[in-house]
């Protein structure tokens, strides 16, 4: 379940209902962190450079909302600043507690599919939480696949990816969650989200 937006935006947004929106001047990167895509970051097609201000950062935290086509945006007072996605809307970390947790602060409480793409990214999807696991944990969450009820191998993964045949399954908090085998470039199409937000035509 997401949160709530801060109570100076409901009021911002009252105030000033019709700013236009903002397009390609932030972006997620694929480890969970916010990026801020100056006019030469847009030119060069790069992520732009990481915020690092603590305020900010959970500002845009606290106001990381949808609409009804997929696009993810920060409300910035009235205005909707439309992100850009490296990977997916979230970014899961592994926490010894909560299980997996997203750039947001939000625990991934009660995963329903579990995806593996032709690439080796591991997706989580919550309702409308869909969340890419951060590289530097893959390898510990990887380890814990089974292949047709049996411990999977390194080289038995990357088999199954390539088309190979079984059943991978992911043990994660009491269930066993079947893998879904996407390719990347589908990805965005069947969990539902856009990577790049842009304006109607």
């Amino acid at each position: 379940m997401l949160r709530d937006m801060d109570d100076i935006v409901k009021q911002a947004m009252a105030k000033w209902p019709n700013v236009p929106h903002c397009y390609g001047w932030l972006a997620l990167d694929a480890r969970g962190g916010w990026r801020m895509r100056d006019e030469a970051a847009q030119r060069a097609d790069t992520l732009g450079d990481r915020l690092a201000h603590v305020a900010l950062i959970g500002f845009i935290n606290r106001n990381y909302l949808h609409d009804g086509h997929g696009n993810w945006y920060f409300q910035n007072g009235p205005q909707r600043v439309y992100v850009n996605l490296e990977a997916t809307p979230f970014i899961a970390r592994t926490d010894p507690q909560q299980g997996l947790v997203v750039q947001t602060g939000q625990a991934l409480a009660e995963v329903e599919r579990v995806v593996l793409s032709d690439a080796g990214a591991l997706v989580f999807v919550a309702g409308e939480m869909v969340a890419q696991l951060d590289d530097r944990d893959v390898a510990q969450v990887l380890g814990m696949l089974e292949l047709d009820g049996a411990a999977a191998l390194d080289e038995a993964v990357m088999a199954w990816i390539d088309g190979g045949a079984g059943e991978l399954v992911l043990p994660w908090k009491g269930k066993r969650h079947v893998v879904e085998r996407i390719g990347s470039d589908d990805l965005q199409n069947i969990v539902g989200f856009n990577r790049r937000p842009a304006p109607a035509p």
